[in-house]
């Protein structure tokens, strides 16, 4: 009894679940038939043989690469048979078939057509059509090549402006660029434009991507000498040096004849031409003597460290400001730079104005009168002292004994030395700088260096 009791209720639970089961199925099946894609609906409410048949054909009817396929059903089982030009083809008709409601599987037998007769037939078609729409296309054609052109000439007229450029950039190789850059740049925008008029942007998007790959590639190949032209372009604009000027460059130490695009021309102190890359020059440590006309000399002279140097410096000092070249603004300038074993150096520093005297005569003079003052005031450059030892023990020779050194009092018993003649000819060497105006007159054509541009 109690059996029975527990029984009833277990039996309504399965009765409710079997119901509950019973209502979502076809529900859940009709939630999975809209995710798999929608099914193609019969002309006629039963889905019989016939109608599939009828529907089938309809469709490939309709497409006249399926038109020559021939169906048969059978309790919803579709043949499909016949001949199609392609593989593709033939499994769009499979995949048709099996989208008509109704449809169990589809038995596939469609064969491909290798005759040559239906493959020429459409291939003269749509060599026809071709044409065809060649000959259609062509008044667009010329539209698109005529903007192209128009594009292009109205690039190279304002390329061509040289006042425009030259007003805007600081130097005519600048300006040129400029000009260019503009005629490119119209040119790009004339190709761009005519093969959006003729619907060519895929073309477009290849050639564009075409492009970016060789440019890249050639960057690569190039890059000193795209590393040479921005250089050149900075040189240009930036201007560190002036022709002509007195420069040392990495070491290299000429004067400048010109600036071209790729390298700097320099003339050595020997005459020789000197071609430095720009890439070089742009990111070198670079010394200009000609920039600042005042320039400063030194040299070291040695006197008896028996001698007073102070009353030595006094000397040298005064024999200095009497020279009409150096420049008593900054002042000349004395010192005691070292004492040595032997000797005691001394310093010694002037100015002088480049565009009325030259550094190396000036320097050469400025020492000889030095010199001469102290030799005339008694102070002597003394020369080395040795000191022999003799491990015998045995005394050396009157002949082979070392001289003694001379004393301040020997210095000063000798007879003063009479001064050196002065020297007045101190003009700047114009040789060199007359050889580099020669060449730059010879050849004007390719320098990016101007005296009126800005400087750096």
């Amino acid at each position: 009894m109690n059996s029975l009791i527990l029984s009833r209720p277990l039996a309504l639970l399965i009765l409710l679940a079997s119901a509950v089961l019973m209502v979502s199925a076809p529900a859940f099946a009709q939630t999975e038939g809209e995710q798999t894609g929608g099914e193609i609906a019969l002309e006629t409410d039963a889905p019989s043989d016939a109608a599939i048949a009828q529907r089938i054909a309809t469709i490939f009817g309709e497409i006249d690469t399926l038109s020559g396929v021939e169906i048969s059903v059978e309790s919803g089982v579709v043949t499909l048979m016949g001949d199609t030009l392609t593989a593709d083809a033939a499994s769009r008709a499979e995949a048709l078939a099996l989208r008509v409601e109704g449809v169990v599987t589809v038995e596939n037998r469609i064969d491909r057509d290798l005759s040559v007769s239906t493959r020429v037939a459409p291939a003269m078609g749509e060599l026809e059509t071709t044409l065809q729409d060649l000959v259609r296309i062509i008044p667009l054609l010329a539209l698109a090549i005529a903007m192209f052109l128009v594009l292009g000439l109205i690039g190279w007229i304002l390329s061509r402006w040289d006042g425009l450029w030259r007003l805007l950039a600081p130097n005519s190789f600048v300006a040129d660029l400029l000009g260019s850059t503009v005629f490119s740049l119209f040119v790009v925008f004339g190709l761009v434009s005519a093969l959006t008029l003729l619907d060519a942007t895929a073309f477009l998007g290849a050639l564009l991507g075409a492009a970016g790959v060789i440019g890249l590639a050639v960057g690569f190949a190039v890059k000193d000498t795209i590393e040479n032209y921005i250089a050149s372009i900075m040189l240009s604009v930036r201007q560190p040096f002036r022709p002509n000027d007195h420069v040392v460059i990495d070491g290299q130490e000429g004067r400048v004849i010109r600036l071209t695009s790729r390298a700097t021309v320099l003339m050595t102190l020997e005459g020789n031409h000197l071609r430095l890359p720009n890439a070089l020059v742009f990111k070198a440590v670079i010394l200009n003597y000609t920039r600042n006309p005042e320039r400063r000399f030194d040299f070291t002279l040695g006197v008896d460290p028996e001698d007073d140097p102070l009353s030595a410096l006094e000397t040298g000092l005064e024999a200095m400001k009497a020279l009409n070249f150096v420049m008593a603004e900054p002042d000349p300038a004395a010192g005691i730079s070292e004492v040595g074993d032997s000797t005691i150096n001394l310093f010694f520093s002037a100015w002088i104005d480049q565009t009325d005297s030259d550094f190396l005569k000036s320097r050469s003079v400025a020492i000889a009168t030095v010199k001469a003052a102290l030799d005339q005031a008694g102070f002597t450059l003394p020369d080395p002292t040795y000191r022999l030892r003799i491990d015998s023990g045995a005394l050396p020779t009157a002949a082979a004994q070392p001289k003694p050194a001379p004393t301040s009092d020997r210095a000063s018993a000798r007879p003063a030395k009479a001064a050196s003649p002065e020297i007045t000819d101190v003009a700047p060497d114009t040789s060199l700088a007359e050889r580099v105006e020669e060449e730059r007159r010879e050849d004007t054509s390719g320098d990016l260096l101007s005296e009126d541009a800005p400087s750096e």
